[in-house]
């Protein structure tokens, strides 16, 4: 199954990066990751059709909610 990581939404710059974000955000406790997931949906929820297409920014959100089901599967041990 892929990861949410595995792929980004518009570009690849932070793939590009030696380290990206997420890979910092994964080293913080669990409801630290939760609350910064949470954070990410929501900012592109909340901008949507005001910075880029509003379809883009809700694959934007629905990333961070993908990242967010994966710490949740992970910390809960649920498929």
């Amino acid at each position: 199954m892929t990861k949410a990581k595995d792929r980004q939404v518009a570009g690849d710059h932070y793939k590009t990066m030696g380290v990206e974000p997420w890979d910092v955000i994964d080293t913080w406790p669990r409801e630290q990751r939760i609350g910064a997931y949470r954070a990410g949906a929501l900012k592109y929820l909340m901008r949507m059709g005001s910075k880029d297409e509003s379809v883009q920014e809700i694959a934007k959100a629905t990333h961070y909610l993908e990242k967010l089901l994966e710490v949740l599967k992970e910390s809960a041990h649920v498929s």
